[in-house]
């Protein structure tokens, strides 16, 4: 009896033991060289994207508008504000593109990465997706031409190079491999960027109030001041709403004050007729973004005003374009005009940068 009494508490105390998960022996640890399993990686998911921006009522629809989808514009977003697009990391679009500057710099010249100095200003990317050309001068006949050449240019990026580097990230690798359907490329990086700064617009401007009936939108001066514009001051013959330009060029003298005029437009074209001529700047946000022209010889609104009245600089200039005339206004007038120009930026709203991957 006992005997069998021992035999079962043996029993019982092997049993217990088995049960016991700090007495079971581990399985042996996975080889160092042992391939890394899907299940042990830490997987991205792609994100919620905002919804796209609604357009300004006063502003037509894009011809590429059906092709923006949130998630791209949002892929494009978080590109535009990442330094590791560009050579060194010192720079992202934002540096020349500040959205609280007017989506510009307010420098008369940027610095591209590297040190080298660009030659004409930074411009507005306000309404940039309405152009029918691209730069200054013009050459560039397409949105995603114009990214590419100053990513590459400004940002000394080799664009393989850095769609390799951004194929590493997961939070990217996700978004390029659920919008594109296959890994990062250099053309799907600027296709991003290009719908990101086609949603970057300024519209319902207190003008745009005013003209829709809202009477108390703009004040008094203002209002004179946009009687100005389209008649005795005669801006509106080249800065035609609702974009506040004719997206063509002209020669206004811009430079020929200097040894050396920058050709402009027909340095591309190389016909000297278009010689001098540069793209006509929208005036949408315009208070927002000084300097202005092409080479920052403004520095205030009040500037580039006064230089316009003048009827711009005729001296060794063939090409001046007969419609810019000089206009005397009187300090009254002019301060009119200005407060038009103002009623044609919104109030500001703040920016909210992305979270980068």
């Amino acid at each position: 009896m006992n005997r069998r009494w021992l035999t079962l508490s043996c029993l019982a105390a092997l049993a217990l033991a088995a049960c016991d998960e700090s007495k079971v022996t581990p399985p042996p640890a996975p080889s160092a060289s042992a391939p890394a399993t899907a299940a042990a990686k830490l997987l991205a998911t792609m994100p919620v994207a905002a919804p796209l921006p609604k357009r300004p009522a006063a502003l037509p629809e894009l011809e590429e508008e059906g092709a923006l989808t949130a998630e791209k514009v949002h892929l494009g977003k978080q590109l535009f504000f990442d330094k590791r697009l560009s050579k060194d990391g010192s720079a992202s679009c934002e540096t020349c593109h500040v959205p609280e500057k007017g989506w510009t710099d307010g420098k008369a010249f940027s610095a591209k990465v590297g040190g080298a100095m660009n030659t004409r200003h930074s411009p507005t990317l306000l309404n940039v997706g309405y152009n029918q050309r691209w730069y200054w001068d013009g050459r560039a006949d397409t949105l995603e031409k114009n990214v590419e050449a100053a990513w590459k240019g400004n940002m000394g990026a080799d664009p393989a190079a850095i769609a390799a580097s951004l194929g590493k990230i997961p939070g990217y690798a996700v978004q390029f491999k659920t919008i594109f359907k296959r890994d990062v490329t250099g053309d799907d990086i600027v296709a991003s960027l290009a719908a990101f700064v086609r949603t970057i617009r300024s519209g319902d401007a207190p003008a745009d109030l005013y003209e829709k009936g809202d009477k108390k939108a703009m004040g008094e001066d203002a209002v004179r001041g946009g009687e100005l514009f389209r008649g005795k001051a005669q801006c509106a013959v080249c800065h035609t709403p609702p974009l506040y330009t004719d997206l063509g060029f002209h020669d206004v003298g811009i430079g020929f004050d200097k040894p050396e005029p920058d050709l402009g437009r027909g340095k591309i074209t190389k016909d000297e007729k278009e010689n001098g001529a540069f793209k006509t700047p929208s005036l949408r946000s315009v208070s927002t973004h000084p300097p202005y022209f092409h080479d920052a010889r403004a520095a205030t609104l009040e500037e580039a005003v006064d230089y316009m009245l003048s009827g711009g600089i005729k001296d060794k200039n063939p090409n001046l374009d007969p419609r810019l005339k000089p206009v005397k206004l009187t300090p009254a007038e002019k301060a009119d005009l200005v407060a038009f120009l103002k009623a044609l930026a919104p109030a500001a709203q703040p920016f909210e940068r992305p979270k980068l991957p």
